[in-house]
């Protein structure tokens, strides 16, 4: 027995003497392993040939990625003028043939339909091409191998229909024909079930495949506080980061924006059909979380192709408009890479990045074949130093740990460590506030911290992030593509070229600038609510914290990421309703106070839990791991329609245009009694997450902020005093020396 869910392998077994086995395998994840074994005799001889012949069409069928045409019925038996194609059902009233052919020389030739019976002048003209103008359609022109659409007539369907022909009505000859089966099931549209309704607010109407690429989404809501958000598809049981972005109705791969009710079309790109995929979702790529998703039953999957397969397209030059043959855009267009081979021993690159003076943009080259592995990675540097002599720079980098160089290991330029700056600058510029600098980098290694670039494909990232005091590369902050997203290059390759412009031909329109909502303080309250929320946009958590968000933060009190202040000795309630599925991270938001600001304990390794201390909200089992006791029920203020933050001046006028959305269940009874040694600030944070929570300000028992204020400002004060003093004696001392030294020369 073949066992493989990969393919489709159709096994026909002859009795003839010696055993033949045939065997037709295609690869794909379409049909289940099919066997059979025919007794072969004279009567099974048709069954056989009809076995072969129900098989391979399906064979051709199954090739539903790049090479489907829709319901395959067969080819055109020829009698006559060279006639011959392969006939796809589409759709319901429309046939398409690929490679039809037919020599042009009947002098009155139509494609020709009938209801019943063979081929006769019973029939009636398909027109082809229907875009004719005259009254009469034109009779067939000679064809090579073209693809043909053809739409029948009104009042016709393809189940109404027993035969196309080719048909000659001057001389009433048939030229070719194909039978219609009556059982023949024509592709349709499938409609899918709604959103599955997981965060921000996501839902709507029942989803429907209009063909093998296009997806119709009536009544999508969606409140468009993701701040990393897209349409993502991909395979297996539900949405992972093994999935990829497709474009949004517009076309653009930008964050997604809210929706408000909006039917629109989604259109997968030109290499994926719904028969590559088994889900469609809204993700968010940064803290990769699925919003909602639908899924795909390919097994009984049976749409129309997409007819953009059929369109003819012009071929379009390869090459960008500056002479590079290869182009690509990374990180959402905030990073554009274009790089030649010149025939030499060297690789031309042109590495664009949208930065701004203070920080970098790097390439790294993988040391591993097929995988993108930053640690042992070969990389270059580039940046912009406007007050330096030397304002562009492309440096050569080897990367031993994921942390800045300290001499021996890091992030390190070769130079530092030993090597060699083996990239040379070729030019720079800065436009736009995008940095680009083209340089070329050997093919062959030249020391031992290069990766050779001689192999067909090499696996890349890029990265950006901070300079620091050296005008070295810090270790990257979060933007940078990561190894889920399998990036390759061919370095002597030509056509790998997808931007769809120059990233600085055009300065960005950053949109309108808005102002940060003023910080919320609570202060002498001893009980909290602890709710999700929006974030606020612009204006909101990001503004407030200075750090990224994910679309979602605690909210004390019903209000944003108050500042909260407490005192030492004294007990604390905190109600959390943060959500207690763990099944469903994107509702699982367990609530504790640490000294870190960023959070997410849970999802820390040991190492990296060393460096927080946990106040309350945490336990510990007898292991050592430990686990969250501040959960509760979900409850959580979304959206009433789409994120109204950067129409919003106030918080106040914000939170009208939320509403209260809560699971059953109970809130989780979280109480606190600040320690005496506690330090003066702490966090509340999500267990699970980063980036939820803010501060906690920690007093003395009786005493307030504005005591705590009014102390800062009394020490501000002295050191100022204590300064202006220091520099007052200065200046007398300066002032008697300079006097003794005139005295002397008098």
């Amino acid at each position: 027995m073949i066992a493989n869910t990969n393919q489709t392998v159709y096994i026909v077994r002859h009795t003839l003497a010696p055993p033949l086995i045939s065997v037709i395998s295609v690869e794909t994840k379409l049909f289940p392993l099919c066997h059979h074994n025919i007794e072969h005799d004279r009567s099974s001889s048709s069954a056989l040939v009809a076995f072969y012949t129900l098989k391979l069409s399906d064979v051709v069928e199954a090739g539903r990625g790049k090479e489907y045409y829709g319901k395959w019925i067969g080819q055109i038996t020829q009698y006559a003028h060279k006639v011959s194609g392969k006939v796809h059902a589409v759709d319901e009233d429309t046939l398409f043939i690929k490679d039809f052919t037919y020599d042009g020389l009947g002098p009155d030739a139509y494609f020709w339909i009938g209801k019943s019976g063979d081929p006769s002048p019973s029939g009636v003209i398909v027109p082809y091409p229907d875009d004719y103008t005259d009254r009469e359609p034109p009779i067939l022109r000679d064809s090579s191998k073209e693809d043909v659409i053809l739409h029948l007539p009104p009042g016709y369907k393809i189940k109404d229909i027993a035969w196309l022909s080719v048909w000659c009505r001057r001389f009433t000859v048939n030229f070719g024909d194909i039978k219609i089966p009556k059982n023949l099931q024509v592709p349709t549209r499938k409609v899918l079930p709604e959103f599955r309704r997981l965060a921000h607010g996501l839902r709507s109407g029942n989803i429907t495949i209009l063909d093998s690429k296009t997806f119709y989404i009536p009544n999508l809501h969606y409140d468009g506080a993701g701040p990393d958000a897209f349409f993502w598809v991909g395979t297996g049981d539900s949405p992972d980061t093994s999935g990829r972005k497709i474009p949004n109705e517009k076309g653009s791969l930008d964050v997604l924006n809210g929706y408000e009710g909006e039917d629109i079309e989604l259109k997968l790109p030109d290499d994926l059909t719904v028969y590559d995929i088994d889900w469609l979702s809204v993700w968010c790529v940064a803290y990769k979380h699925d919003f909602g998703h639908v899924r795909i039953p390919r097994h009984d999957l049976n749409v129309p192709p997409s007819l953009d397969k059929f369109k003819i397209k012009k071929k379009s030059s390869t090459k960008p408009k500056d002479g590079f043959s290869n182009c690509k855009d990374l990180l959402e267009g905030s990073v554009q890479l274009q790089w030649d081979y010149d025939g030499d021993e060297f690789i031309k690159f042109k590495l664009s990045g949208r930065i701004t003076e203070k920080q970098w943009v790097a390439l790294g080259f993988s040391a591993v074949k097929g995988q993108t592995q930053m640690v042992g990675a070969d990389a270059v540097v580039v940046y912009f130093t406007p007050h330096a002599r030397e304002k562009y720079h492309a440096d050569d980098y080897f990367m031993t740990a994921k942390s800045q160089c300290d001499g021996k290991d890091g992030v390190c330029p070769d130079k530092r460590i030993g090597g060699t700056n083996d990239v040379q600058l070729l030019h720079g510029s800065r436009k736009h506030g995008v940095t680009t600098v083209m340089f070329r980098r050997p093919i062959k290694a030249r020391d031992g911290f290069d990766i050779p670039l001689e192999d067909d494909e090499i696996n890349i990232f890029v990265a950006i992030g901070n300079l620091n005091g050296r005008n070295e590369a810090n270790y990257h902050f979060g933007e940078r593509t990561g190894p889920d997203e399998d990036l390759r290059i061919t370095p002597k390759g030509k056509g790998d070229h997808s931007c769809l412009k120059i990233i600085d031909d055009a300065p960005t329109d950053a949109g309108p600038i808005v102002n940060a909502w003023k910080p919320i303080i609570i202060e002498g309250v001893s009980n909290f609510t602890a709710r999700i929320g929006p974030t606020g946009g612009k204006r909101g958590y990001t503004a407030i914290t200075g750090n990224p968000s994910w679309g979602i933060c605690w909210y004390l009190n019903d209000q944003l990421i108050p500042e909260i202040y407490v005192e030492r000795g004294q007990t604390y309630h905190f109600w959390v309703e943060g959500g207690d599925d763990t099944n469903n991270p994107s509702r699982y938001h367990p609530f504790y106070i640490t000294d870190s600001p960023e959070g997410g304990y849970g999802q820390k390794s040991e190492s990296e839990r060393s460096f927080q201390k946990v106040y309350a909200g945490v336990g510990f089992d007898n292991e050592g791991f430990p686990y969250p006791n501040g959960a509760g029920r979900y409850c959580e203020w979304e959206h009433k329609t789409t994120d109204k933050s950067s129409e919003s001046d106030s918080f106040e006028s914000y939170f009208k245009t939320l509403t209260l959305s809560c699971d059953d269940g109970r809130p989780m009874l979280l109480t606190w009694t600040v320690p005496q040694d506690a330090p003066d600030v702490l966090y509340y944070q999500c267990f699970t997450h980063n980036n939820l929570g803010w501060k906690i300000h920690v007093l003395d028992k009786g005493r307030t902020r504005r005591d705590q204020e009014s102390s800062l400002a009394k020490k501000a004060k002295a050191s100022f005093l204590t300064v202006n003093k220091g520099l007052l004696v200065l200046s007398l001392s300066y002032f008697i020396l300079n006097s003794v030294i005139r005295l002397s020369h008098s």
